[in-house]
């Protein structure tokens, strides 16, 4: 049953959370907008589509990339009020567990962890959809792919010298196939190629095609062609945020996709897979963390537990750059990578629990 106390504590948890959230999002985008105010107006891009396409979703992504960040300064922040107006100590020495004054904040963190997990895989990818087409149109520069290869089932290799988002257009284009004996089989090269936009639908200009199988060995030239492969530029072609716009099945077919191609991509779309839920329970992690540090009053006041939180914070980042490049770089599972954080700060916050002031 969810007491008064409970209710007071709640309260402070979820109202400084979102007045915190606000006011960080706030100066986000003041600093934004200050950015790259002179690219929209460049690019004209319209008032509306500026407010609604791009900072709505701005504030919706970005909000609840740093969530849990946000959450554990709040509880820093309201907890440290409450123990230097010494409102915590009565609430220790009512005869009750300590563990007790942890429901309330327990009970604030699950609401914003499964509105987080909701938001993460549900309602953020696409928004982010909105967010990315938006910085492709009048924001980033024209998207451009150098040396591409990958390696598809069926011992098909594709090459191709460069591609310019604006044009739509591959340079030597080049794929090659073999069987399982690595006896080649198939071969084509294409000066230029161009992809129908959602569609496996290819034309080739200037092209070279020989097939080994059947007539055996006949090289055919000819000036355009019509076909269709497996594959879309949209797949081969692709910015290093493009997993944030994939919704969950989305993302689990182009692990699969990208797995069977051998890609580099791999690391990073199972990254951005993982931390959609590792993130959201990170809450609990850090506000167990926040209590224990805020909930006792100290000399330096308030500026001391904010420092102390912001040396935790700054500690989880470097842990979790440091974990994905590993994981990017050099294989490191990315799993393990990604909620490796979260067991060693668990097992800070239990520490500092237990050893915390009760």
């Amino acid at each position: 049953m969810v007491k008064r106390i409970d209710r007071y504590i709640i309260k402070k948890f979820l109202s400084t959370f979102f007045f915190m959230l606000g006011l960080i999002m706030l100066f986000s985008v003041v600093f934004d907008i200050s950015e790259k105010l002179s690219e929209f107006i460049s690019n004209k891009a319209p008032l509306h589509e500026i407010f609604f396409s791009y900072y709505v979703t701005f504030i919706l992504h970005y909000g609840n990339t740093f969530s849990s960040m946000i959450i554990f300064l709040s509880v820093i922040w309201f907890t440290g009020k409450m123990a230097q107006n010494t409102e915590i100590v009565p609430i220790w020495f009512s005869g009750r567990p300590v563990s007790r004054f942890l429901r309330p904040y327990f009970i604030g963190a699950s609401i914003l962890t499964v509105l987080s997990l909701v938001l993460n895989h549900l309602i953020i990818p696409r928004t982010n959809k909105i967010r990315l087409a938006f910085e492709e149109r009048y924001y980033r520069d024209v998207l451009t792919v150098n040396n591409y290869q990958a390696e598809y089932p069926g011992n098909e290799l594709v090459y191709f010298s460069n591609y310019s988002a604006q044009e739509n257009k591959i340079n030597d284009l080049t794929i090659q196939k073999w069987n399982k004996d690595d006896e080649p089989i198939y071969f084509l090269r294409a000066r230029f190629a161009k992809n129908k936009p959602g569609t496996n639908q290819w034309e080739l200009t200037d092209y070279y095609e020989k097939d080994y199988t059947f007539p055996k060995s006949i090289l055919i030239h000819g000036s355009s062609k019509d076909t269709s492969f497996k594959y879309r530029i949209e797949e081969m072609a692709q910015r290093d945020n493009a997993a944030q716009a994939l919704t969950f099945d989305e993302l689990r077919n182009a692990i699969k996709r990208e797995k069977l191609k051998g890609s580099k991509l791999v690391p990073e779309f199972e990254i951005e897979l993982h931390q959609r839920t590792a993130f959201p329970f990170a809450t609990y992690i850090l506000t167990i963390i926040g209590v224990s540090v805020a909930s006792q009053k100290k000399r330096g006041g308030q500026g001391m537990n904010i420092a102390i939180g912001l040396a935790f914070i700054f500690v989880y980042i470097f842990a979790m750059k440091m974990l994905t490049v590993a994981a990017i770089k050099v294989g490191f599972p990315s799993l393990i990578a990604v909620w490796l954080p979260n067991a060693i700060f668990a097992l800070v916050a239990v520490i500092y629990y237990r050893t915390s002031q009760k």
